[in-house]
């Protein structure tokens, strides 16, 4: 299992590739972006990863909404050749609020809209061309859509629970990005789910790559309340709401890892057992800078140790 932090997207880039070589420096493997309105997270990850030799990047996630996987692909293709072979796409559905809001596009039929991106995407990503007309989109490629030092194929990963986007995922990605799903709902519903799907289509096991909110921290019910004011977003989404409940909680925050070195090692290592190939942590500046760093040291001390 390797582990690795998500970092916000708040400062600029200066700052944000000096957090990312501090966290190399510790010890972790990874470093992902997610992707709202501001950043484009595939370049963001392109340029961290090219000035911190060493470090996988991902993004976590892009909305399938509103893009194409002509130009996901090649965004995705410039992010792996500038960083050799170092980059992970993650794929998301996205929520009916953003979509509709933003891009002033129809939510709709999301699963099917994930089969024929990720259909398409695989073709390009592995061959360099695509040649798929689907009910609701087309992608061609009259011109050459290899990038030169895109090796190997960019890994596609999707934030997916449900279970027809689990199913969906097993069969055409790489591996899965669970968020506020914790070690029973990854046992008992997640990774069996695409773990099957996988199997079925001939694929190699999906790598499981859970997203989980957490601080080293000594004044732990400060940083619950915290957690309760910055997660609680997550709770207006019957998809997350869903998955907090089958992991035994019935808030975003109490999917928070909370605590000493000791509590949260322990958290870590029922992730590891529920099924996690890899660990992220978020929101590990929930608390302030010197709980980041501790939550950090302990993080890069289990991804070495």
């Amino acid at each position: 299992m390797t582990l690795g932090l998500a970092l916000a997207l708040e400062q600029d880039i200066d700052r944000t590739v000096l957090l990312a070589r501090e966290a190399h420096d510790t010890g972790l493997r990874s470093v992902w972006f997610g992707q709202t309105l501001s950043y484009d997270s595939p370049t963001l990850a392109a340029v961290v990863g090219r000035e911190v030799p060493g470090l996988h990047v991902g993004t976590a996630a892009i909305p399938v909404f509103g893009r194409h996987p002509l130009l996901v692909s090649s965004q995705a293709q410039t992010a792996q050749a500038a960083t050799g072979g170092r980059y992970h796409l993650g794929l998301a559905l996205g929520t009916k609020y953003v979509t509709e809001t933003a891009f002033g596009i129809p939510h709709e039929r999301p699963v099917r809209l994930l089969r024929e991106f990720l259909t398409a995407l695989r073709q390009l990503v592995e061959t360099g061309s695509a040649d798929f007309r689907g009910e609701l989109l087309t992608a061609h490629t009259p011109l050459p859509a290899a990038v030169p030092g895109a090796v190997p194929p960019v890994p596609i990963l999707v934030a997916a629970m449900g279970p027809q986007a689990l199913r969906v995922s097993g069969e055409l990605a790489d591996g899965i990005l669970p968020y506020l799903a914790g070690p029973r709902a990854l046992a008992e519903h997640i990774v069996p789910a695409v773990t099957a799907a996988a199997e079925a289509a001939g694929r190699p096991a999906p790598r499981i790559v859970a997203f989980v909110p957490g601080v080293v921290t000594a004044d732990v019910e400060a940083a619950r309340e915290k957690a309760v004011e910055a997660l609680g977003f997550y709770e207006r989404f019957p998809s997350y709401e869903r998955v907090i409940r089958l992991s035994g909680g019935t808030r975003a925050a109490d999917l928070a890892v909370i605590g000493d070195e000791e509590t949260v090692a322990a958290e870590v290592a029922r992730y590891r057992a529920a099924g996690a190939t890899d660990v992220v942590f978020t929101t590990t500046d929930l608390t302030g800078d010197a709980d980041r760093r501790r939550t950090w040291k302990l993080l890069g001390e289990l991804a070495t140790g």
